[in-house]
């Protein structure tokens, strides 16, 4: 795995659950260089205590464990959450086992015996499916990102202020124009937004976007 995609994997946390101490220990060494941080469970019941608590990016779980197998845990948490990313380990390849993986949209699942190889490529997946998350396009060539709250252009990153940051993100997500008043009351919260700090972040704004992209809707709001 090259050092980019390690630097990218930094600023996740994973939660880690299997009952083989010994298989245990040794995946954990080796997340504990790659991940934010790590959380190590010895069975699926504190698995789901440990996602509840630290809300992890990234599960990585046995699938037979005691208290709670590693299907069980899985079912349970996409009662609550659709979208945390979780990769199985199992032994098994037989249908029945597919068929539920499938149910339980699984982003990978590894076969015994764990090889870095076969980790560093289920790790590369996550990156993968993350990065569709948090990169969006502004115009070609240029993308906002959203880990790092900054436009990218060809190699080169602007960094965004946080109301510059949340104000594209509420452009985004809504696609359609935002009102002065929406403006005000998320970007400056209970104090007083003056016509004059809004125009000067929007003209700050504008030099880090492409020319065009962020449009002023006269006497209403802007859109991208």
């Amino acid at each position: 795995m090259d050092e980019k995609l390690l630097k990218k994997l930094s600023h996740y946390k994973v939660l880690y659950a299997e009952d083989d101490l010994g298989v245990r220990k040794n995946v954990n060494e080796l997340l504990s260089l790659l991940f934010k941080e790590v959380y190590l469970a010895s069975d699926g019941q504190e698995a789901m205590e440990l996602f509840k608590e630290h809300s992890p990016d990234l599960i990585i779980t046995d699938i037979k464990m005691p208290r709670l197998s590693g299907i069980e845990l899985v079912k349970k948490i996409r009662e609550t959450d659709e979208m945390v990313h979780i990769i199985m380990i199992t032994a098994y390849t037989e249908v029945d086992f597919m068929l539920q993986a499938i149910e339980l949209s699984l982003l990978r699942y590894i076969v015994k015996p764990i090889t870095e190889p076969k980790l560093f490529e289920a790790l590369e997946k996550f990156l993968q499916s993350k990065e569709k998350n948090y990169f969006k396009e502004l115009a070609p060539s240029w993308y906002y990102d959203n880990l790092q709250k900054a436009i990218i252009h060809e190699g080169e990153l602007f960094e965004l202020t946080k109301k510059e940051a949340k104000l594209i993100e509420m452009l985004l997500h809504k696609d359609s124009i935002i009102t002065y008043e929406e403006i005000e009351e998320r970007l400056w919260e209970h104090e007083y937004m003056s016509l004059n700090a809004l125009r000067l972040m929007i003209k700050n704004l504008r030099k880090k976007l492409p020319e065009g992209v962020l449009k002023n809707i006269q006497g209403i709001g802007y859109k991208l």
